[in-house]
């Protein structure tokens, strides 16, 4: 309690001295207040003294006293002290932070401030008279400046920083800056002046105290012997004095990698191994180097440097896992070669200079590579065959051979296929013991020049060891075609061509291809036509004289003899044709055909054309009558009215379904005497207008069952049945069935009238059968 009233006694002090009313004895309106004094010009300067006059009050912030804190009082020289004026305040805070006693000028302020949420008030006053309400004086302004203390601690802006900095950094190396701010007014005392400190994070880093600037202080830190490090960082008001407020935060900092770790074998020498059957590019095995760096600066190259298995081998690195991956470069063979021995030798992708003198970054290590013998499939000497044989070679000759071996140290015998889906005429074969190829047909070079075949060989203790080989057979040419003509000629003459005319140019082929070329040689012997040889595979046809007759020769036929030059020579007979024909006078073609003959003759197109049509009438005639014939001789399709225990019949013709009532009923078989013989099937027509009753071989009222057996016991004592089963199907609806059969058995026989002209009327189903048979009603009434 006497240190807040020695507080509240010095700042009464301070408002007394420069924000209490100056307190006079006249007001602002008084005449008797007034002074008087002239310049140095002589005119006369008046000054009215003011009642009263403040401008600033200044108040302690987060006041913790139980009475209402005493800000000033306010007084005019219009207060005589009887209780007639009266103050009024107005303005920001005012009656609800502050208050005045309108009596006595006293001004209080309600509640507890903070300079932080508002470090300014601004307000008015005015003395009025209590009774009349005029004002006594005019509105006054004045602030109220609320004072520091350090109530504030200061505070960064992170709970905590994340910096890195570079491995191996020189001391002093700035890492990162932390600041903090302080609420606290800092144009008054020290409450907000900073001082930075490391709490925690010595002996590697310190900290710049006035600007909060983070620095390495240890030389050469190395990532790979610690990563990370925690500093603690405090900032402290008050010039850092005893007494200030202060507060923290946690700065992360991670050493940043750089290349100064160089690559290292774990060890001097590895051993690998890998089978002779691995193919090139297949990897044998992986070694890896180890680098303390990370990222990039741990990226490493390998190389082959030196070895008997340098051209054997070679090895790329793994992008992800750094390994050196070794991988066979070319074929190997364990009865060849089975230990190869290299040298690898490893180095950093990317160096930094400023570290080479921590190196060598590189190194190197010894591999040994075995290799492992496999059962491998046999080896053919060549790969592909090619073999040539003359296409006159006989069937079961000898055209050629294949050999494969068996690599492996063991050399079984092989066994020679050829694969027949790549000779599906089988014209060729191989010896399975010496691979002597044979041909199983004769050849034709002129059907195919070449055949590709395909050849197996695989070891006789082991099947699966299988390997083929290509074998193109190419069919040598011999002269075994005779040459021909290079398209069918047909030429004309005129009737009053001269002698030594040329009427054609003829050329001719041979599909067979001699070495030296074709060299046709032409000949004809003809009274009417000769031939010339041009001598280059073309001849040319004349005529030996003139004077052509339509009449006595309208077509000539030439043998042409056409040979060539090979061996053995091989000559054919080409035919040309040469009509005579009328020409004018030009030589242009007039008629050629044989109806001008004809027509010159005296028979006319007309008769021709009569001739013809009676031709093709009396051919249809006679098919006409072949038809009905053959109709008329149509055989029942069960040829003995007692013997049908053994046959079965089809019908492809679609019945009637429930409405064909007129069919054959295997009830009849029950009952023989309950068969209409009238009886006739309007779905065919009948063979015979008065059907014959059929003698049933079973008694009245004898049931289906008995007549079958009967039938069975018949077929079993027969001996002349036929030695194999035959089938008989007796199918019947039942007794007494309303539906009745649907059977033709019964069908009428003869070939009475009838007419179906009733079927167009069951429907678009029966369409099909009313056009059939309504046609064939309508052919036999015709």
């Amino acid at each position: 309690m006497i240190t807040n009233h020695l507080l509240l006694f010095v700042v009464i002090i301070i408002i007394l001295d420069s924000a209490v009313p100056l307190l006079t004895g006249v007001s602002q309106n008084d005449s008797a207040g007034i002074a008087s004094s002239s310049n140095s010009d002589g005119k006369i300067l008046r000054r009215t003294k003011r009642g009263w006059m403040w401008n600033t009050f200044v108040i302690m912030e987060e006041y913790t006293g139980s009475l209402d804190q005493y800000v000033g009082k306010l007084h005019s020289d219009k207060d005589r002290g009887d209780g007639s004026v009266k103050y009024v305040l107005s303005g920001e805070g005012a009656g609800m932070v502050f208050e005045i006693n309108a009596t006595s000028g006293d001004i209080h302020a309600k509640k507890r401030l903070d300079r932080e949420a508002k470090a300014f008030y601004t307000l008015r006053a005015q003395a009025v008279n209590r009774f009349t309400g005029q004002p006594l004086e005019d509105w006054s302004n004045f602030t109220i400046k609320v004072h520091d203390i350090n109530d504030n601690e200061p505070k960064f802006s992170k709970e905590t920083f994340v910096a890195t900095v570079p491995e191996m950094s020189d001391v002093g190396t700035m890492v990162i800056q932390v600041t903090a701010s302080d609420a606290d007014d800092e144009d008054y005392g020290n409450s907000a002046k900073l001082v930075y400190s490391i709490l925690q994070g010595q002996p590697y880093f310190s900290v710049d105290p006035s600007n909060g600037i983070i620095r390495t202080a240890l030389p050469n830190m190395i990532r790979e012997n610690r990563e990370k490090y925690q500093v603690v960082i405090q900032a402290k008001d008050m010039a850092g004095q005893m007494g200030g407020l202060s507060g923290t935060t946690v700065v992360n900092i991670t050493l940043q990698d750089v290349n100064n770790s160089p690559p290292r074998f774990p060890h001097t020498a590895y051993h690998l191994s890998v089978p002779e059957s691995a193919q090139v590019g297949s990897p044998v095995g992986r070694i890896k180097a180890n680098d303390a760096d990370v990222g990039r600066n741990a990226e490493m190259r390998y190389t082959i440097t030196s070895g008997d298995g340098h051209d054997m081998f070679s090895v790329v690195t793994d992008g992800e896992t750094q390994e050196a991956i070794i991988t066979v470069k070319k074929p190997l063979d364990f009865e060849g070669k089975r230990l190869y021995q290299l040298k690898v030798d490893v180095t950093n992708a990317y160096l930094d200079p400023r570290f080479l003198h921590m190196g060598p970054f590189t190194d190197s290590a010894t591999v040994r590579i075995t290799v492992q013998d496999v059962d491998e499939p046999p080896v053919f000497t060549r790969n592909p065959y090619i073999i040539e044989v003359q296409e006159d070679t006989l069937a079961g000759s000898s055209i050629g051979m294949v050999t494969a071996r068996d690599p492996d140290a063991d050399n079984h015998p092989v066994r020679y296929t050829i694969d027949r889906y790549t000779d599906l005429e089988r014209l060729f074969n191989i010896d399975s013991i010496n691979g002597t190829i044979y041909t199983l047909q004769s050849l034709d070079r002129e059907m195919s020049k070449w055949h590709n075949i395909s050849i197996a060989a695989s070891e006789i203790n082991n099947a699966g060891q299988i390997t083929r080989v290509p074998v193109f057979i190419k069919v040598l040419d011999i002269n075994d075609n005779a040459p021909e003509f290079a398209m069918f000629y047909e030429t004309f003459v005129c009737e009053n061509v001269k002698a030594g005319q040329l009427i054609q140019t003829i050329s001719a082929v041979d599909t067979d291809e001699p070495l030296v070329g074709h060299k046709f040689a032409f000949s004809l012997h003809n009274p009417n036509f000769t031939l010339i040889d041009n001598e280059d595979n073309t001849a040319r046809i004349l005529t030996r004289r003139g004077g052509f007759n339509r009449r006595e020769m309208s077509l000539y036929l030439l043998p042409v003899v056409i040979s060539d030059n090979d061996y053995p020579i091989q000559s054919s007979t080409s035919t040309l044709t040469v009509r005579v024909c009328a020409c004018d006078s030009d030589g242009n073609v007039r008629s050629c055909s044989t109806e001008a003959l004809l027509l010159s003759a005296g028979l006319s197109t007309g008769a021709l054309v009569a001739i013809l049509l009676c031709i093709i009438i009396l051919l249809m005639i006679v098919v006409l009558f072949a038809a009905l014939r053959r109709q008329r001789k149509k055989e029942p399709l069960i040829i003995s009215k007692e013997d049908v225990r053994d046959n079965v019949v089809s019908y492809n013709d679609e019945g009637g379904g429930e409405e064909d009532t007129q069919a054959f009923d295997i009830g009849t078989l029950r009952n023989p005497e309950v068969m209409d013989t009238n009886k006739l099937r309007r779905d065919i027509i009948p063979d015979m207008l008065f059907p014959f009753r059929r003698v049933s071989p079973i008694k009245d009222n004898t049931d289906v069952r008995d007549f079958i057996n009967s039938r069975l016991q018949e077929n079993d004592s027969d001996p002349t049945a036929p030695p194999y089963d035959s089938l008989a199907t007796y199918a019947y609806e039942g007794n007494g069935s309303l539906a009745e059969s649907l059977s033709s058995l019964e069908s009428a026989a003869t070939e009475g009238d009838q007419e179906f002209d009733y079927l167009s009327h069951w429907g678009p189903q029966f369409k099909k059968l009313a056009d059939m048979y309504i046609a064939k009603d309508t052919a036999s009434t015709a």
